[in-house]
């Protein structure tokens, strides 16, 4: 398949749907919606002609409009990269757009949601495959514009205009982030064509400006990706409807984690910045995580957990584990779209589902013993990996990260090892610590082998790194005993009242409410 063909059909594909849905905004017949579907599906198809495209003709770019021989305007990347991102993006939004199809159906406004839809996976699309500065900085604010309609669907509710209001805000201030980082390595380098950027960053050329462009980068990823203390938009979109909440997870939310994975090289130029970005990053997770606990309904619940994956997304961008963080992104959005989409029949069957008898309550010491197996067949497993030829070396970031990852696995483990547990789920736990150890070095492997020439690897840490490293384990690692033991002070009063501050995120959410107070909604008559 020509590459040309590969990479400009999808979006062109998800423009042409957006104009039949804008073509009838009201109710939309059966035969635009099938239509709508069947455009989306094919752009899918057209994607994964890019992975043949590239494994037949290898990384290229395909200029069609430049203001000079370095000043590309409109150009599309073609890599390992832009090629799975598009892949990822027109899947999950397949997905979505069937979805939607039935979901709204009898909706008023049907025809223009479906429009807005398939006009933000178009911008997405030309978003992950921008050759220049340019494309990337409009595809980029071209993206939020149609999310904001998608938030504003149902625009006589005061949740949703407030949550649209407080995305607008974070959106144009990582606009401007962006921009500023765009000139300053167009300066720093003299061209606004992508890969020549990079070229010249892994080659350690910028200087102070490219440092600061890795400054203004790590600001707008940021901000995209809701991190703490502006997360609060992202957790209260479910005033918009549930495809809204999938979307998001079709290179969204995560774009910001996709801006630091394509300027890997520019950002390694600044380890300061990574530091930020670990610290950021790895509290949003930490938080995230904790709060999504206290949450009773289900999809508030699933906002909150991605607030925390973006961080942990953050953090591993931070570690300059960028392989790895592109691998978090691909998984993490079909698992978090699939389980937004098929939330209603969870609680369905939650609530059909027969009560099971007590619950193990793990003990200190089952807890310490759940922690030290899992930490050893962690270790057990890396070694063997080691063993094995043509697997890289690991990393001592990745190994860090494999850490912070087996403690989830202790959590669980710990439940299975508790005084009143069944063998039976003891051998279960043990199977998951001994697949989740495989899982993780089989992935980070091939992570490393396909990313191989298209980012960089991971540096050496020097004492920052090595610092912020510790902390990260220790940090995730007492939370996950913290977690582990719960059970046993969830009635102390003060256990109640720690429920009640998370629950309340820490009022972070409302700080920002109170920082735009000047900021009225409208009201409906």
């Amino acid at each position: 398949m020509p590459f040309s063909l590969a990479v400009l059909a999808p979006p062109a594909l998800l423009v042409i749907a957006a104009a039949l849905g804008f073509a009838q905004p009201g109710r939309i017949g059966r035969s635009p919606l099938a239509l709508i579907e069947l455009l989306a599906l094919v752009a899918v198809a057209m994607a994964g002609g890019t992975m043949a495209a590239l494994a037949i003709g290898g990384a290229t770019t395909l200029t069609l409009a430049a203001a000079g021989p370095a000043l590309p305007l409109l150009a599309f990347r073609l890599d390992l990269i832009s090629a799975t991102m598009l892949l990822l993006v027109s899947f999950v939004g397949w997905i979505v757009v069937r979805y939607a199809r039935v979901y709204l159906d009898g909706e008023t406004r049907h025809g223009v949601f479906m429009a807005w839809l398939a006009t933000t996976l178009a911008m997405v699309m030309l978003l992950v495959t921008a050759g220049s500065l340019v494309q990337l900085l409009g595809a980029w604010i071209a993206t939020s514009l149609a999310l904001h309609k998608l938030l504003l669907f149902y625009p006589d509710r005061v949740a949703a205009q407030r949550a649209a209001r407080k995305k607008f805000v974070t959106a144009r201030a990582g606009d401007v982030a962006l921009l500023g980082a765009a000139l300053l390595m167009a300066k720093a380098y003299g061209t606004t064509d992508m890969p020549a950027i990079l070229a010249a960053a892994h080659a350690g050329m910028g200087g102070y400006a490219a440092m600061a462009a890795a400054g203004l980068l790590a600001i707008a990823a940021l901000l995209k990706s809701a991190q703490f203390p502006l997360h609060g938009w992202l957790t209260e979109v479910m005033e918009a409807p549930t495809p809204v909440s999938a979307t998001l997870h079709a290179g969204v939310i995560n774009a910001g984690g996709f801006l630091l994975i394509r300027f890997a090289d520019v950002m390694l130029l600044a380890p300061g910045v990574l530091a930020v970005l670990v610290m950021i990053g790895g509290f949003t997770a930490l938080f995230g995580g904790l709060v999504m606990l206290t949450q009773p309904a289900i999809k508030t619940s699933l906002a909150w957990s991605t607030v925390g994956q973006m961080g942990f997304m953050i953090m591993q961008c931070g570690l300059a584990l960028f392989p790895l963080a592109l691998l978090h992104i691909v998984l993490h959005s079909l698992y978090k779209a699939h389980a937004f989409l098929a939330s209603g029949g969870a609680v369905e069957q939650i609530a059909a589902a027969r009560r099971p008898g007590p619950v193990a309550i793990p003990r200190p010491a089952a807890v310490g013993r759940a922690f030290v197996a899992a930490l050893a067949i962690y270790t057990l497993m890396s070694f063997a990996f080691d063993a094995v030829p043509g697997f890289h070396h690991k990393s001592p970031q990745a190994v860090a990260l494999g850490a912070i990852l087996i403690f989830g696995v202790a959590y669980l483990f710990a439940q299975g090892l508790a005084d009143s547990a069944p063998r039976a789920l003891t051998r279960k736990m043990a199977v998951y610590a001994v697949a989740a150890s495989i899982g993780y070095f089989t992935l980070h492997g091939l992570a490393l082998w396909l990313t191989a020439g298209t980012l960089p690897a991971t540096p050496a840490p020097g004492p920052l790194e090595w610092t912020l490293m510790v902390l990260a384990v220790l940090s995730f690692g007492l939370v996950a005993v913290a977690q582990s033991m719960f059970p046993l002070w969830a009635y102390h009063p003060a256990a109640a009242g720690l429920r009640v501050h998370l629950y309340n995120g820490l009022y972070a959410n409302a700080l920002f409410d109170r920082m735009l107070g000047g900021w009225t909604i409208k009201r409906p008559a």
